[in-house]
């Protein structure tokens, strides 16, 4: 028994060959360590499964399928060198031994006897392969590691042996002295070339070698001399390098020059107070004192707030004559060390007033006591201003009930926001697609005249900004194309949409006008109007849309009407027994208490597309005996086209195109104003039409056409279901036999591939998404079809019940419905499907009363190439009853089981399959098996003694 923790327990082993003693190394490997044993027989499945991976060790015969050890480690020494590889050989031969040698075999073993102490050498050969295999893996990636290290540019790398004594230096080492370094290896390290400009000595550098002789790292910094302040500064590193016994094996020194670094880190500290003061204030403008007032430090930017350049705020004298006397109380500075947020207002040098915040700190920066830093503020006390004028504005529209009431509030209060009189505001007139002026201030009437109504273009600025949705600002006005007023007097003009509601101007005889924050202050008072104009036309649409609910109230109450009829139609239609009866039904609930004037059911003819009236009922008035029906493309009655179409067809006024169909004068004539067709369809069959008719324009809207539609399945099923209730009743059946052409058919598609003939034997829906079937294979091996079946994307699973080379029984669980399930929803029996490399031959049972054209017409649907080889009419016996009788009986799982037992033999003498081989087949156990197939012999005898 091996340790646990061995090279085999995180291995993965491939196991070649078909030797007896290969079994026993497959069971010595899974048996005495928890390891994914691979096993393969051919040489080229050896090659495959290595392809694959993983594969860690390969365990070869030298006698294999397809060629032998020595041809197989040939092949794995192309692409994998490195994967350890072992062959035994049954017979020591040195030939044999001296090629696998020669080819780089890991090991050679030879299998004699016993072969229980061979296997138990080959497990401990793999081991110390695999261990010797990772040792070597390992030791390759600290190799690399190591050279990527040594041979980094941005540092100089030494090794030393355990004495101290240089063996190896990278390229950056010997770039750093001018001497030949293949000439100083085996010298004491501390005593070479690259220490001679250094000021500490080599003692520093020969201590930190010997720390290493100890087992410690190290690290210093050594300095130039003093009397070259522009030389080298060199971190020094030094790490010993151990064994795995702990033993000193070489010393490796790294030296990385940092002078630059020490350089930048000096200038840094000189400059960071003042450039740490400047960035913290970059965006104000900074200004500092002495005690006495007089400028020590003038900011650049001093001229955005001020007007002056720093030579002139540095000829004023001091910083009273800038900022006023008596700005701060000097004690309290003193005190607190700072003061924030002093506001004042100050002139520019272009006597323009600022409002300023100023805050005024304690520093000593070279000549510097007093930090002065100035915020501009103006820009944001005038929004204040305008933002509470804003919110009054905002409180007023709340009371606007109408967009004219808005627009002349706008105007009020545009003065005290932006600071302009000049102003307007254009309205969008949905109807005549224009903008008109609701509202403009005297003053815009002064520089402008009377304000025009504008077509909402691109021609006209109002009109291209409301179309674009854009705001347009002008410094002059009078340099755009659009302006059609030439005369005018504006010169900065802003045109900003009000969303779809219109367009808000602002104006002013000068030019240049508008600043950021005039822009800003005008955008908000634009959107707080559109807010404003927005609540009107909802309130407007809430208004519109109560209406629209009374209107559709109204509709509601035709649709509970008509959810009435559908209710007493399908009560109806329950009760029926008959197709007619059920045809009738629908026809007079339709029509009566006058909710529709007329309504029939036709039958469609799939060979001749005649329509033949078969219940009706209403005021028809002779409107069935004056036209002939018939489907196709150019019919253009209701019944007509959905007959064609096979979709629900409304005609909202029957009076359009009066001249042009003859049926429309007959329906006029008879009061028929609107119609319906609804195409009566289940599972793929047409059973007809029904076709309404009203006696008012569009009385079928697209709730009632979907009411209507749903009728029409209705219909169609309780059709299907009567025909299923007589197929179980008739004991009279048409058997028909169709040959099919269609190679996506599963069956096809397989006998065609395994040159073979399948029949389906039966089966039983699993899913709604697919199906298993039972199928006999003839004339070919039934495990070569049993892959060609697997390998078929029609297929999910496939289950070999019972076979050989000659034949056998097939499970296949399809990826698709059968067509059994479909032809019984209407009463007919799947009973046979035969296919071989030729054709395929359906045999289905149609009971008495169903049209077999309607079967024909629904394998047609299912099958491109359909052929009608054979009818004759069949008897269905007694024991057909007890048949159906047991299969009702059984559950999907009884089913199931029994079919696997029958068709795998289970029944015969001698069994071919025993019950515990079914069980594994079906996936549970014997005991369950035998209870299943007891029940099954349960119902099936009570069917024959009890019935």
């Amino acid at each position: 028994m091996r340790a646990a923790g061995s090279a085999l327990d995180a291995s993965v082993p491939l196991v070649v060959g078909e030797a007896e003693w290969v079994d026993r190394l497959q069971e010595a490997l899974e048996r005495e360590a928890e390891t994914p044993i691979r096993r393969v027989e051919a040489a080229d499945e050896a090659r495959e499964a290595i392809q694959e991976g993983p594969v860690d060790i390969v365990i070869a015969a030298y006698s294999i399928r397809g060629g032998n050890g020595v041809e197989l480690l040939r092949e794995i020494r192309t692409d994998t060198p490195e994967l350890p590889v072992i062959i035994g050989a049954a017979e020591g031969d040195e030939s044999v031994a001296s090629e696998a040698i020669t080819e780089g075999v890991t090991d050679y073993v030879v299998i004699d006897r016993p072969v229980d102490e061979t296997v138990g050498r080959l497990v401990e050969r793999s081991e110390s392969a695999l261990a010797t295999s990772r040792t070597r893996s390992r030791l390759r990636d600290r190799a690399r590691q190591f050279d990527t290290v040594f041979h980094d540019t941005q540092s100089a790398t030494w090794v030393l042996d355990p004495t101290g004594a240089l063996q190896r230096a990278n390229r950056t080492a010997r770039e750093a002295i001018d001497a030949d370094v293949d000439t100083l290896f085996d010298r004491p390290f501390w005593t070479l070339p690259w220490w001679s400009g250094v000021r500490s000595t080599s003692n520093d550098v020969k201590r930190l070698v010997e720390n290493a002789f100890r087992g410690r790292s190290g690290t210093a910094v050594l300095l130039p001399p003093d009397d070259e302040p522009d030389g080298r500064t060199i971190e020094l590193s030094v790490r010993p390098v151990e064994n795995d016994r702990g033993e000193l094996v070489s010393i490796v020194v790294d030296g990385v020059d940092i002078s630059d670094q020490v350089s930048l880190e000096r200038d840094l500290r000189r400059s960071e107070e003042l450039h740490r003061v400047t960035l913290d204030n970059m965006t104000d403008t900074i200004l500092m004192t002495n005690e006495g007032g007089e400028y020590t430090y003038v900011c650049p930017n001093v001229h955005f707030i001020f007007g002056y350049t720093a030579e002139e705020i540095h000829d004023q004298g001091t910083i009273d004559e800038l900022l006023g006397e008596d700005l701060f109380d000097r004690e309290e500075l003193a005190a607190d060390g700072v003061l924030k947020n002093i506001e004042c207002t100050v002139p520019d040098k272009a006597g323009r007033e600022h409002t300023l915040l100023v805050n005024v700190r304690e520093v000593s920066i070279q000549d510097g006591t007093i930090l002065y830093s100035c915020r501009d503020i103006t820009k944001r006390k005038q929004r204040e201003e305008a933002l509470a004028t804003l919110q009054e504005m905002a409180r007023d529209f709340l009371y606007a009930e109408t967009h004219e009431e808005i627009a002349r509030q706008l105007l009020e209060d545009t003065p005290s926001v932006v600071g302009f009189e000049a102003s307007a505001v254009y309205l969008f007139d949905v109807d005549t697609n224009e903008l008109r002026p609701a509202a403009a201030s005297a003053a815009i009437t002064d520089h402008h005249g009377p304000l025009p109504t504008v077509h909402a273009d691109d021609e006209t600025l109002p009109g291209h900004s409301f179309l674009a949705d854009e705001t347009l600002l002008f410094d002059d006005v009078h340099r755009s194309e659009r302006l059609a007023n030439r005369a005018t007097e504006l010169r900065s003009v802003t045109y900003i949409p009000l969303g779809d509601h219109g367009v808000f101007v602002i104006g002013s005889a000068e030019v240049g006008v508008f600043d950021e924050v005039t822009r800003e202050l005008a955008d908000l008072l634009a959107a707080t109007a559109e807010a404003a104009l927005d609540r009107v036309s909802r309130e407007s649409q809430l208004r519109q849309q109560d209406r629209q609910l009374q209107r559709q109230n109204k509709r509601l109450t035709e649709l509970n009407r008509i959810n009435e009829t559908i209710r007493a139609i399908d009560q109806a239609i329950v009760r029926a027994e008959t197709r007619d009866g059920i045809d009738h039904t629908v026809c007079e609930r339709l029509t009566d208490a006058d909710r529709f004037r007329f309504a029939w059911i036709g039958s469609v003819d799939s060979v001749t597309g005649s329509i033949e009236p078969r219940a009706w009922a209403g005021d028809e008035q002779g409107y069935l005996d004056a036209l002939t029906f018939a489907s196709g493309s150019d019919r253009t009655e209701p019944a007509e086209r959905a007959a064609t179409t096979e979709t629900v067809t409304v005609e909202p006024t029957v009076a359009t195109g009066l001249r042009d169909d003859p049926w429309r004068r007959e329906a006029l004539a008879r009061d028929f104003m609107s119609a319906v067709s609804v195409p009566l369809v289940y599972n793929d069959l047409s059973y007809g039409v029904l076709t309404v008719y009203a006696g008012t324009r569009e009385a079928f809207d697209e709730t009632t056409r979907t009411v209507l539609a749903e009728l029409g399945e209705t219909i169609a099923s309780a059709h299907s279901a009567v025909e299923r209730k007589n197929a179980l009743l008739t004991t009279s059946m048409t058997r028909t036999e169709f040959e099919i052409d269609d190679p996506t058919f599963v069956l096809s598609r397989l006998a065609r591939e395994a040159d073979c003939t399948l029949t389906y034997q039966g089966g039983l829906e699993r899913t709604t998404d697919g199906s298993y079937v039972f199928v006999t294979v003839e004339d070919a091996d039934v495990d070569e079809v049993a892959d060609i079946a697997a390998a078929s994307t029609a297929v999910d699973g496939v289950q070999r019940i019972s076979g050989d080379r000659d034949g056998g029984v097939l499970q296949l669980e399809l990826a698709e419905p059968f067509l059994a399930p479909e032809l019984a929803d209407h009463g007919v029996v799947f009973r046979e499907a035969t296919a071989d490399a030729e054709a395929t031959v359906l045999t289905i049972d149609v009971p008495e009363g169903l049209d077999v054209r309607t079967v024909s017409e629904l394998v047609r649907q299912t099958f491109p190439s359909v052929t009608l080889r054979r009818k004759r009419t069949v008897q269905r016996t007694d024991e057909r009853d007890l048949h159906a009788a047991v299969i009702d009986s059984l559950t999907h799982r009884q089913l199931e089981v029994v079919q696997t037992a029958y068709y795998s033999g289970f029944f015969e003498s001698p069994r071919q399959h025993t019950g515990e081989e079914i069980a594994e087949m079906l996936g549970f156990s014997p005991a369950a098996f035998y209870q299943h197939i007891r029940a099954v012999q349960r119902k099936l005898f009570s069917a024959m003694f009890e019935g």
